[in-house]
């Protein structure tokens, strides 16, 4: 049994193997628990593979004349493979609902059936390209220590089960207290309760390595394949990680997304994608249209005869009303789907 306040790789180990869906199996070697161990990933032989391959490799399918294509980024999961999580089925059952349909055959395995629940659409395992009227939709993850996962490699790649599915990482999550390597020599966290642990100046350190990293993985991806899209979209949450691989200073700012971090060479800048490409993409939800969505939720559940306290509506907000995340919740969804609809009109009056 996993026990909080031994943070051996050892006890952690089942905790990250129930996270990946049967029949993909996890990597031992993939488990990457605190910033130290991110930054030795950089050089592991899976991850360096696949950041060659999306750095410089892969490009989007073609776009059938007529037709215009659009990326979406959605954040990677505890539980892999991502489509079987409840904050992207809530994405995907949205989508599906909404006239987009799937392109191709899935290779989903038929395990992963088990997973598919009575409201769900039985497209939902589907990681392939969305169609709706003129568009072409490419779903995308943003994934620490991957970069990027288009869904079309969520499964398989090269012939083998993904890097997307072999791997646990909730090492850059500081909030949580356990991002810490405490067996490694260069330690250097400190423990301030029975299951929190403080990062020290080396944590910190490898914490602006590898951000930035990623930041520049995922810059130099989109950039050459923004070519290939006339937009992209992003769904990540404010406050969490993958907001902070994104956001320029300007956002940063507004939204009190870290700056810099204090590190063993001094201050040190975060950087986001926006800062080296601005107008690459559009970042969603923002701010406000997450405080309007907390409305709409307290009179749906008002409407619904539950409870509707300041408090309820929080606590049902923060969970997404049982899809992981506010990224999941209804009310928050209709904002994606807003802007998509958006996108289809001008296409259509363009066309």
């Amino acid at each position: 049994m996993f026990v909080m306040n031994e943070l051996t790789r050892d006890n952690r180990f089942h905790e990250s193997e129930i996270k990946i869906r049967y029949p993909f199996k996890i990597d031992p070697s993939l488990c990457i628990y605190s910033p130290q161990e991110n930054v030795d990933s950089i050089g592991h032989p899976k991850i360096k593979s696949w950041v060659k391959f999306i750095k410089n490799e892969w490009t989007p399918s073609q776009t059938p004349k007529g037709l215009k294509r659009v990326a979406l980024i959605i954040p990677c999961t505890k539980y892999k493979p991502y489509l079987t999580s409840r904050e992207h089925k809530a994405i995907n059952n949205s989508l599906f609902s909404n006239g987009w349909n799937s392109i191709g055959v899935s290779e989903a395995p038929t395990a992963l059936e088990k997973f598919i629940e009575e409201n769900d659409d039985q497209r939902i395992f589907h990681e392939g390209s969305l169609k709706k009227n003129n568009l072409i939709l490419d779903r995308i993850v943003i994934s620490e220590p991957l970069g990027l996962v288009p869904y079309e490699f969520v499964y398989y790649w090269k012939g083998k089960q993904s890097p997307a599915t072999s791997y646990d990482d909730p090492g850059l999550f500081e909030s949580r207290g356990t991002s810490v390597s405490p067996y490694r020599q260069d330690c250097t966290a400190t423990k301030i309760s029975g299951q929190k642990w403080r990062w020290g100046i080396e944590e910190r350190s490898s914490y602006v390595q590898m951000h930035n990293h990623l930041v520049e993985v995922v810059t130099t991806t989109l950039l050459r394949v923004s070519k290939n899209y006339h937009c992209i979209g992003a769904w990540v949450s404010p406050g969490l990680t993958h907001r902070s691989f994104l956001a320029d200073k300007k956002l940063r700012h507004e939204e009190k997304i870290p700056l810099n971090r204090k590190t063993k060479n001094g201050i040190q800048k975060l950087f986001g994608v926006l800062d080296f490409a601005p107008n690459l993409l559009t970042i969603m939800p923002t701010v406000e249209q997450l405080k309007f969505s907390q409305k709409e939720l307290r009179i749906r559940l008002k409407k619904e005869g539950r409870n509707s306290s300041p408090r309820s509506v929080r606590a049902v907000y923060a969970r997404g009303d049982g899809n992981d995340t506010p990224l999941g919740l209804y009310e928050t969804l209709q904002h994606l789907l807003k802007w998509l609809k958006k996108i289809e009109k001008n296409n259509a009056y363009e066309s």
